[in-house]
């Protein structure tokens, strides 16, 4: 056998396993569809479901609750696996301090369109759909923009906010530093070894999601943000360690990044939603007047 059947051979085996990985990589990027049984009104708030357009000819499905003419709007999308309903309760806490918000689904979550897989820049561009939205919507537009996000939702806020002008705050709760870390701890767990086989892994995602992770890690977008930010995290957060926090903040402007750790708290629980909702309300009065 020649040296170049046998390089072709090798060839087309690697590309064969990179085919094979790829499409892994697309089945673990899918979620559980988890349609939401209860609706805003089981907190108080007046609310109207809506369908948001989005990229690819998709459509999201969203709950927006009105607040009074021109009052300042907050986006709001939620984690990975999860819905509009997990955070309900920020948003209607927001709402009764008089904010409009729109919570919506992700696509590929809820009753959302589905997409041919999820990532977190893909996160990026429905927080970008929902905030052209409120600013599309007949009436004065929104005196403010803000958007608010968690776990991948909460990386994907920053990631958004991080490429716009017209934001006035981002809330960032629970998120990851860096893709490559949430990646190794998923290959730890499927006893997978980095070297070489994850890291490869790895660059085949990032062909995928067409990012690279350096560029859109929490890492890095937070220094490319030019509105006030709070950064928040569990205290008991078993997923992403609450050190994280610290470490992205670091990376971003002193005079426009807070950091706020939650006693008591896990990665998709506060111990109090009512605390958490003041918290924010605070920080947006302070940034925002």
């Amino acid at each position: 056998m020649s040296v170049g059947l046998i390089v072709l051979g090798a060839g087309v085996a690697a590309a064969g396993l990179a085919g094979i990985a790829y499409l892994a990589l697309l089945w673990s990027f899918r979620v559980p569809r988890i349609v939401s049984a209860t609706d805003p009104a089981a907190f108080g708030c007046r609310f109207e479901a809506v369908r948001v357009p989005t990229v690819r000819s998709r459509s999201l499905f969203g709950w927006y609750l009105p607040a009074a003419p021109g009052a300042a709007a907050v986006a709001v999308i939620h984690g990975w696996g999860a819905g509009a309903d997990s955070l309900l309760p920020l948003g209607a806490s927001l709402n009764r301090a008089g904010y409009a918000v729109l919570l919506v689904d992700a696509r590929s979550h809820g009753a959302s369109d589905g997409d041919s897989f999820s990532s977190m820049p893909r996160f990026a561009e429905d927080l970008d759909s929902a905030l052209d939205w409120l600013k599309a919507r007949p009436g004065p537009p929104p005196s403010r923009l803000v958007v608010l996000g968690h776990s991948v939702g909460g990386a994907a806020a920053l990631l958004c906010a991080s490429r716009r002008d017209d934001l006035a705050a981002v809330v960032s709760l629970s998120a990851f530093d860096h893709p490559e870390r949430v990646m190794q701890v998923y290959f730890d767990r499927a006893h997978i070894p980095y070297r070489p086989v994850g890291w490869l892994l790895n660059r085949i995602v990032e062909r995928v999601i067409g990012h690279r992770f350096d560029d859109i890690a929490p890492l890095a977008t937070i220094g490319r943000i030019r509105c006030p930010v709070l950064i928040g995290h569990g205290a008991e957060d078993e997923l992403v360690p609450a050190a994280v926090a610290a470490a992205i903040a670091a990376r971003g402007d002193p005079a426009r990044v807070e950091v706020h750790i939650l006693a008591d708290s896990t990665h998709d629980r506060p111990a109090s939603f009512d605390l958490l909702g003041e918290i924010i309300v605070a920080f947006l009065a302070r940034k925002m007047a």
